[in-house]
């Protein structure tokens, strides 16, 4: 990707986001990336997987045939990202994101936490014992992410850890999809609520159980959260209980 920035045109979102078999897996993958990440990092990302030279072809190839474009010399940064539907989807329905907030802000007032239920019924029962159950956390700070770590491994379950949107997706290319999200909202190369949004709109993400755990506790962003399809939201700070409580719900463990 030397000198050049690029970013997805609707053919690219859409060849990723209907998992298109006619485009290959790798490109796939690139095209993910790009969208999840947008510019910021990604180059630097793409070379950790693939070798410098066989990437510029592939790019080129991808440009070729319409799913990539090259962004014009002299636009800004932001031009490198794929924009964010996050702000769309919630103009299209402020009143249901109102009655979230509502709802969700006088639960966590009580409990500190709070479930969307509805979102929990589309999904199965789990297969796996706690102790197989791999949970991952995107936490950038260090000593947020050290107490996770140790309250969710004290409540029985795996435990990986990401510090970034970018060491997130390298976790997600590395080691598969885990069995349960644990998602800080502010991240140092991106946003949890437009890497949810993103996720949801993937059919491989969209049952997914991500858990938003964030000191952010404004009504808006409680139900901007439910909203764009997060499961439970828990604010810091936080005690074990609640926490191990709202993950086992998400999980549906016990039922």
């Amino acid at each position: 990707m030397a000198g050049r920035r690029y970013r997805l045109t609707a053919a690219g979102r859409d060849a990723w986001e209907s998992q298109d078999a006619a485009i290959p897996a790798d490109y796939r993958r690139i095209l993910w990336m790009m969208d999840m990440q947008g510019q910021s990092g990604l180059a630097q990302a793409l070379t950790r997987l693939y070798p410098s030279a066989m990437l510029e072809e592939w790019l080129g190839e991808m440009e070729e045939i319409g799913l990539i474009e090259a962004v014009p010399d002299g636009e800004g940064e932001k031009a490198g990202f794929t924009p964010s539907r996050a702000d769309e989807t919630l103009a299209l329905d402020q009143a249901k994101l109102l009655d979230a907030a509502k709802e969700a802000g006088a639960t966590l007032a009580r409990t500190g936490a709070y479930i969307a239920m509805d979102r929990l019924r589309e999904r199965p029962l789990p297969v796996k014992a706690a102790a197989e159950t791999v949970v991952l956390i995107v936490e950038d700070d260090i000593d947020q992410l050290a107490l996770a770590d140790l309250r969710v491994s004290m409540a029985g379950y795996k435990v990986r850890a990401a510090k970034s949107v970018e060491d997130y997706l390298q976790a997600l290319v590395r080691d598969g999809l885990p069995d349960l999200l644990l998602l800080d909202v502010e991240l140092p190369d991106g946003n949890g609520f437009d890497l949810l949004t993103r996720m949801r709109r993937d059919a491989e993400f969209r049952l997914l159980p991500i858990i938003l755990l964030t000191a952010r506790n404004e009504a808006v962003d409680i139900g901007r959260g439910l909203l764009l399809g997060a499961d439970g939201y828990v604010t810091k700070p936080y005690t074990r209980n609640i926490l191990a409580d709202v993950i086992r719900r998400v999980l549906r463990r016990g039922e």
